[in-house]
């Protein structure tokens, strides 16, 4: 039974990790497409979005596990993964501020290249 029960959960794992990569990439071309409009409070949004699924990503391939809400997602990148946790939390602030403050050129940029280093970690291209 545990073969069974291993190769199914091997299986879920796996799904997620299909499934977060396709969200990821979705994602950050909507960015690609939002910046190069202009539209970089969504660009912004759209690079964040992306930046979180290819950080479940990277947590799921190391720890087996995705995180449930942003609260678990910033503590299990602080206690594991300082370098990703960093990043989480000094780009989340504009996230939530991208809803009542105009965001720059220069911010969506930084939001992209921090979505495409962490595609670099976890080994996927977007």
């Amino acid at each position: 039974m545990k073969e069974i029960d291993g190769e199914k959960e091997g299986k879920k794992e796996d799904i997620k990790i299909e499934v977060l990569e396709k969200t990821a990439k979705e994602y950050f071309e909507a960015g690609e497409d939002e910046f190069n409009k202009g539209r970089f409070n969504s660009a912004v949004v759209l690079f964040f979005k992306s930046l979180v699924a290819l950080i479940d990503t990277y947590i799921l391939q190391k720890t087996g596990k995705t995180p449930s809400s942003h609260t678990e997602r910033f503590r299990t990148t602080e206690e594991n993964f300082q370098d990703v946790y960093d990043i989480l939390d000094k780009d989340f602030p504009f996230y939530q501020d991208s809803y009542n403050i105009l965001m720059t050129k220069e911010l969506a940029e930084v939001i992209r290249e921090d979505a495409e280093y962490m595609a670099k970690k976890a080994n996927i291209k977007l």
